[in-house]
């Protein structure tokens, strides 16, 4: 079984992907990064999100998805998604449920997801950056960002590469790398 997963997220100067509140500004909001977002979202085979995410996006293509939370009961399928509480089911054992012949996972977060899929081995992360917006006491990509290491050092160090530069919306100051896990 061959699972692909991909990562994606915008991020302020500051590696946040949220505000104070745990919610998503505008100013971290770009039309032309929400299509590509959709886009790739549409080709994915799962999808899995946090509970906070999900709740913040409601599943409006009928996308089969996987919602990270404490409050599942292992891997348990409910009306709106499957729940996943990785403390109670192995990563290798949804995927094999779910994915028993591999596929295309996209995991766009929240902040939970993406540190867990950076632990599991992402094979690329997606990653836009809104130039000029900063969000002082939001919330990060990545939890090693809270200390102060940014972003692309966390995805280096665990192991992808800088592979893509897409200026994905110049006027608007937003700009896309992707990083690809070295061999992929």
């Amino acid at each position: 079984m061959t699972l692909d997963i991909r990562g994606y997220a915008i991020v302020s100067e500051d590696d946040k992907i949220a505000a104070a509140d745990g919610l998503t500004p505008s100013s971290l909001r770009n039309e032309k990064d929400w299509a590509y977002y959709q886009a790739a979202l549409a080709r994915a085979d799962i999808v899995v999100f946090g509970r906070r995410s999900h709740e913040a996006e409601p599943n409006v293509h009928g996308q089969r998805r996987v919602v990270v939370s404490r409050r599942a009961a292992g891997l348990e399928q409910r009306a709106d998604a499957w729940w996943w509480d990785p403390e109670q089911a192995p990563w290798q054992e949804v995927a094999a449920r779910l994915l028993p012949e591999g596929g295309l996972v996209a995991a766009p977060g929240g902040h939970v997801v993406f540190d867990l899929f950076l632990a599991i081995g992402f094979t690329e992360f997606h990653m836009s950056r809104a130039r000029g917006v900063t969000l002082p006491g939001g919330r990060s990509v990545f939890s090693l960002c809270e200390a102060g290491v940014p972003a692309e050092t966390v995805l280096a160090e665990g192991g992808l590469a800088l592979s893509e530069t897409i200026p994905l919306d110049p006027a608007h100051g937003v700009e896309m790398k992707i990083w690809r896990r070295a061999g992929g």
